[in-house]
């Protein structure tokens, strides 16, 4: 058993406990469950749970303020920097070039180049970046190959996102329909959250061209769910089903279950209220045990990436949400984590965004063992 294992155990499961302060008392966590109104909160389809092993080895390092880390077919993967503006490729072997530049991208506070995603037949590159004027998403062509990628003719996809110098959202990603789903933050105008004429404070879909499906919830309009403040990551289960997590305010932080159409409360509500008009999380945390960001699923397990809280948390719900911390404080913060190759996880760190503080090769890309719980 590794010592990570070792501080899982003796720590005691941290099911349903918010995460306590450091040295503090642990503080029980209802597990949300939805209105009344609405339909049981579905769960993943069972399969081995797998758990993280072992001390994660470096995959790549030396990132500057990176946000976004997408795996290619051919074994290669992409990673973005929010600051500088650039998509950086680490090759199968773990070498690191520049792909290019967005061009256009203005960094300011936590706006910048941020979540990239793929299309499903590989061959564009989808980014979400603040502007000058907004927040917007392009894609352009994915030309060349492993060790010599490059970025083809570039297009606009989705425009007019309020910006601002937080609550950008920025996290993308192509889900099992085939639709590009982007989570938006409420860019600082709480009362966009609840407007559903605003892209702000949503979860919106939209084809790959930018397009209003024409089975959204509301006729001609890209907005899936809304009343979140900052949702920065999502993640399908293997129902196929769409989790988010989002940042709270000053108490809860979220996991929550996307409903089409649903209304998630900010700012009437933060974390669990029981008002039939909003969906309630899944699970919460403190602010402090996690401001989360990218969020995975694989394995049997979603795996959310938390800032503040310096940790990669691990959360079952085929059973009720069963939350537990890995890792706590040993990379600082983690902004990404997707599926890794051969069954483990990749996680991102966050040091170098300006309210981290920096280890020596940081930031890193970190490749975390997963085993099978009854593996021995």
């Amino acid at each position: 058993m590794s010592r990570w294992m070792r501080v899982v155990a003796t720590a005691g499961v941290v099911a349903l406990l918010a995460g306590c302060a450091s040295g503090g008392t642990p503080e029980p966590v209802p597990t949300a469950s939805a209105p009344p109104s609405s339909s049981p909160s579905p769960s993943p389809t069972p399969e081995p749970l797998a758990l993280p092993v072992g001390d994660p080895p470096v995959v790549a390092e030396g990132f500057t303020t990176p946000w976004s880390v997408v795996r290619l077919a051919s074994g290669s993967s992409l990673v973005s920097e929010r600051d500088t503006a650039l998509i950086k490729e680490v090759t199968a072997t773990g070498d690191v070039r520049v792909v290019g530049t967005v061009d256009g991208v203005q960094p300011g506070g936590e706006g910048g180049l941020l979540g990239l995603a793929v299309s499903p037949e590989g061959t564009w590159l989808y980014a979400y970046f603040t502007a000058a004027g907004d927040n917007r998403i392009v894609r352009f062509a994915l030309d060349g190959g492993p060790g010599a990628y490059s970025l083809g003719a570039r297009e606009d996809v989705l425009t007019g996102i309020a910006k601002a110098g937080n609550h950008n959202g920025g996290r993308i990603g192509f889900g099992p329909d085939g639709m590009l789903y982007a989570t938006t933050g409420d860019a600082g105008n709480r009362t966009a959250s609840q407007d559903p004429a605003s892209l702000n404070g949503k979860i919106l879909r939209m084809s790959p061209t930018g397009q209003v499906p024409p089975d959204n919830p509301a006729a001609g309009s890209l907005v899936y769910s809304l009343g979140h403040r900052n949702p920065q990551g999502i993640a399908w289960d293997a129902s196929g089903q769409l989790w988010a997590a989002e940042f709270g305010q000053n108490t809860w932080d979220e996991l929550n279950v996307i409903r089409p159409g649903g209304n998630y409360g900010w700012p009437t509500v933060e974390g669990v209220a029981s008002d039939p008009a909003f969906v309630n999380p899944v699970y919460q945390w403190s602010t402090d045990e996690a401001s989360p960001s990218g969020l995975a699923f694989t394995r049997g397990a979603f795996y959310l990436a938390a800032l503040k809280g310096e940790r990669l948390w691990s959360v079952t719900t085929d059973t009720g949400a069963v939350a537990t911390p890995w890792f706590a404080g040993v990379f600082g913060r983690i902004r990404d984590a997707v599926p890794g190759p051969d069954g483990s996880l990749w996680m991102l760190t966050s040091n170098t965004d300006g309210r981290g503080d920096p280890r020596a090769g940081d930031d890193k890309l970190l490749q975390v063992a997963l085993e099978t719980a009854d593996a021995g």
